[in-house]
């Protein structure tokens, strides 16, 4: 055992935090969190944690580089107090899809930003929906990539339509044939060519959808483009209706204005990433909790019970 549990939220969804002090049956430990006259971030821990098993709580959303630095300095603040493992949850992972080189003199910014956790202080990494699985390899501390598939199966489950899943891209069939074998749905893919970052075009299906409620399944919705391209030619296919379904609302730019405009229902999206007062505006917008989730993660790691058992 690793000493007494501590839960340290950051600034990015001290919200979500609550949620899961609450299945835990405890509170967050306090923390002060300012700014310096400079913008420099003053981070203290308000209790000691000398010995304890402590997790600290924070998306890396937006503002990414702000959270960022936040998760770190409490990282290294927790370090230097002598916590007796410091585990790091992340349920949105930001800069994961800079995962590879895909062109010359680029840098791989997730292996970066694995790299400036581990070395901040974290000895555990628990994530939801990681954009591409692979990237656990880029940590060298075990690392937990929970799945939000059952917080959104359990929303599909009440829908007595015929379901057809949808991948937007090649990509994301794996994900979407694990949902629709949970379901005992159909599959299709929606074949796209992407021109610029951010932009993508769609072009036309590969599988049956006529007369069908399409639900489009991916890990995150950013621009909104590729997912509302996806509508519109599921839905000149002959589909009867069309959903999102997506982990991350990471929802940037334009998304929200092209969501209210696009062919889809609704947009069931988690709570990894808090949405701003004018996202919850959104009427087609569905906000679906992964606390339990990750309350779940927490106690098993903290008791030295099985994690694998969530991916059931």
């Amino acid at each position: 055992m690793h000493g007494e549990l501590k839960i340290i939220s950051g600034s990015a969804s001290p919200s979500l935090a609550e949620a899961i002090c609450e299945h835990l049956g405890t509170k967050p430990s306090p923390v002060l969190r300012e700014r310096f006259s400079d913008g420099e971030i003053r981070i203290e821990i308000g209790e000691n944690v000398r010995g304890d098993d402590v997790f600290v709580i924070q998306p890396t959303c937006s503002p990414v580089n702000f959270h960022l630095m936040e998760l770190c300095l409490m990282l290294d603040a927790l370090k230097r107090a002598s916590a007796s493992r410091v585990t790091a949850v992340v349920p949105y992972f930001g800069y994961a899809r800079q995962d590879r080189k895909v062109v010359p003199r680029a840098p791989i910014s997730a292996k970066l930003v694995a790299d400036m956790l581990s070395a901040a202080g974290m000895q555990r990494l628990v994530t939801c929906d990681l954009h591409a699985g692979q990237i656990q390899g880029f940590f060298n501390c075990p690392v937990d990539n929970l799945f939000a598939a059952p917080v959104l199966i359990e929303h599909l489950r009440d829908r007595e339509d015929d379901l057809v899943i949808i991948s937007p891209d090649a990509g994301g069939v794996e994900r979407a044939r694990s949902y629709a074998k949970r379901l005992g749905a159909s599959l299709a893919i929606v074949d796209k060519r992407r021109e610029t970052p951010n932009q993508a075009k769609a072009m036309h299906v590969i599988g049956d959808v006529r007369d069908k409620v399409a639900v489009v399944i991916d890990d995150m919705i950013d621009t909104a483009g590729t997912m509302c391209a996806a509508a519109n030619v599921i839905m000149d296919n002959g589909a009867k209706e069309v959903m999102a379904c997506a982990t991350h609302p990471v929802l940037s730019g334009p998304a929200i204005q092209r969501l209210e405009e696009s062919a889809f229902s609704e947009v069931v999206v988690t709570d990894t990433i808090p949405l701003d007062e004018d996202k919850r505006c959104c009427g087609k917008i569905k906000q679906r909790s992964v606390a339990s989730l990750l309350a779940k993660a927490i106690n098993n790691v903290h008791t030295e019970s099985s994690v694998s058992v969530l991916f059931i």
